[in-house]
């Protein structure tokens, strides 16, 4: 099992930073992928960004250039940066680890408990 635990949520103002973290614990050798999904209120779970091991990221199109994936592998945390937040950023922000079995190449997926993030003046 792997333990995920986000930190580094709350209240900012419009244009405003802020910095999330996310720590993967426990059986966690071969975690192959990081990555940040949200969700606000009334709308589906989505892709923020995501990071391999290798360093390779992803971006969901409205966060580019705007939030900065990174990862620190020897301490199995990951970071989300995010500059010049605005309202409809504001959503709970959730740390999602994949672990790959190098045996059956199976990826299993883990999710930690979500971080609010709220924009407001």
């Amino acid at each position: 099992q792997v333990q995920v635990v986000e930190s580094g949520g709350g209240l900012v103002q419009p244009g405003g930073s802020l910095r999330l973290s996310c720590v993967a614990s426990g059986s966690i050798f071969n975690i192959y992928l990081m990555g940040w999904y949200r969700q606000a209120p009334g709308k589906q779970r989505e892709l923020v960004a995501t990071i391999t091991s290798g360093g390779t990221t992803q971006y969901a199109d409205s966060m580019k250039g705007r939030f900065n994936i990174s990862r620190d592998n020897a301490k199995n945390t990951a970071y989300l940066q995010m500059h010049n937040l605005k309202p409809e950023d504001t959503a709970v922000y959730y740390c999602n680890v994949v672990r790959l079995t190098t045996s059956t190449l199976v990826l299993t997926p883990y999710w930690g408990q979500g971080t609010q993030v709220t924009v407001s003046s």
